[in-house]
């Protein structure tokens, strides 16, 4: 028997992130939460039509997934509550489970020479023990469809498109989205207030993509100018060959995807720290715009927008810019980018939770947007994460829409991500309240 004590708001979400039903949202608050020493979990909610309580407590079932295993509702105070849980927790009609069938990201079933690296960093580094930590609860509840997710994730072919799955798993889930995984592909079908969404996971990678070649390459910090050239065609390109590629593929012929709006979510790999930087190239490549700003007699910030015509490959081919302007585009609803979809962001993820080691300090710091209508360069963030941060999965998330699209997506559905719209000629863009660019995370270990 074990005693209940109070945990975050932030644990709690780690642990019951796909146990709670998106639905619940609607009908009640959380309040409080709880767990013990042998992994049981209570939480109390205020039902928002009775202003009474409810009560539920939770235990984990062999695939380590947490699963509600008594309910009480219709509690007159917070304090009938709270006795109820600790009654429960010390019940013996509370069955504590083996956990000896779950799905195991971290034991090894891939070799030395074909691991990536960051898997071994992830597996045995103490500084990134929370980041481990938080991924294993969240795929405790990922439904591995072909059964190779685990091999992937390990391996250096794998490894970045994998994590860029479970990212987008939790940023689905926070914005209160159920999964239907009965198909193959797309990698999601999700469904929120009677609206089906098909998502399409895909990422830039390395050129050179083997685990020598990523021990030897060094961390390129790109100066402005190198960035700069590397944006007027490498990088627009890059994103043409990814996103053209799964255009190929008609997803939206099969059966299940037919009339439903279509999700292209894209991340940038192919270079250390180069989903920071990239951002800008994506929105030229998919509406065909650059963006230019000047000042007018009073000061204010005039934004230019001047079509552009394509890019051009080293053997001098030139590939049209406007994605969406692209033959079967249409079928195309929008394309979703995030820069937050690493080890970086799991780490922090489950260092605000409380997991991971005290040695371990994480020193976040970045770029955000400036709601002034006449900044043109965004503003700076630092601080220490702990406990009391609030980071949430959909910080830094951009979804662009397609103009043409025969399904249109309707932004209402993800209200934590930044939307951008092509509207006659210009970009028009609507930002969350706090909206990271881009960040670096300082992991900073203790020496015994």
């Amino acid at each position: 028997m074990g005693l209940l004590k109070p945990i975050s708001r932030n644990l709690f979400n780690i642990y019951a992130l796909f146990t709670r039903e998106p639905f619940i949202h609607y009908f009640a608050t959380e309040l409080e939460f709880y767990s013990d020493q042998n992994g049981l979990l209570g939480v109390i909610l205020l039902d928002r039509t009775d202003n009474d309580f409810s009560a539920i407590l939770l235990s984990r079932d062999v695939s380590k997934q947490y699963r509600a295993e008594t309910i009480e509702a219709s509690i007159p105070t917070i304090e009938h509550a709270r006795a109820w849980l600790h009654d429960q927790a010390n019940s013996d009609r509370i069955f504590h489970h083996e956990s000896a069938r779950y799905f195991d990201l971290f034991t090894q079933v891939v070799t030395e020479e074909k691991r990536h690296p960051n898997f071994d960093l992830l597996n045995e580094h103490i500084a990134f023990q929370a980041a481990k930590r938080a991924l294993s609860e969240v795929s405790y509840h990922y439904k591995d469809i072909d059964g190779n997710f685990i091999e992937q994730f390990q391996s250096v072919n794998g490894f970045d498109a994998r994590l860029w799955e479970l990212y987008l798993f939790c940023f689905c889930r926070e914005e209160y989205f159920s999964f239907n995984r009965n198909s193959h592909a797309p990698d999601f079908m999700i469904e929120k207030e009677g609206t089906e969404i098909a998502v399409e996971a895909l990422t830039i990678n390395r050129i050179e993509n083997t685990r020598e070649a990523i021990l030897k390459a060094e961390s390129p910090l790109f100066t402005k100018a190198e960035i700069d050239k590397k944006m007027e065609n490498e990088m627009p390109l890059k994103y043409a060959n990814v996103l053209t590629k799964k255009l190929k593929k008609k997803y939206w012929e099969l059966e299940h995807v037919k009339g439903k709006a279509f999700i292209l979510a894209v991340a940038d790999f192919h270079e250390y720290m180069s989903m920071t930087w990239s951002f800008q190239a994506l929105i030229e490549y998919l509406f065909g715009y650059k963006l230019s700003h000047s000042k007018d007699e009073a000061g204010s910030v005039i934004f230019n927008f001047t079509p552009i015509d394509g890019f051009i490959k080293e053997s001098g081919v030139k590939v049209p810019a406007g994605f969406f302007t692209l033959p079967d585009s249409e079928h195309i609803s929008a394309v979703l980018f995030s820069a937050a979809g690493t080890i970086s962001k799991f780490n922090r993820m489950g260092k605000q939770a409380g997991f991971g080691s005290d040695k371990s300090t994480l020193v976040r710091m970045g770029t955000f947007h400036d709601h002034n209508p006449d900044a043109v360069v965004p503003l700076q963030f630092r601080y220490t994460v702990d406990e009391e941060c609030r980071e949430t999965w959909g910080e830094g998330v951009s979804i662009f829409h397609n103009p043409q699209a025969l399904v249109k997506l309707d932004p209402g559905l993800f209200p934590s991500a930044a939307h951008h719209f092509l509207i006659d000629g210009r970009i028009k863009s609507v930002f969350p309240e706090f909206f990271p660019y881009a960040s670096i995370t300082q992991n900073l270990v203790v020496k015994s």
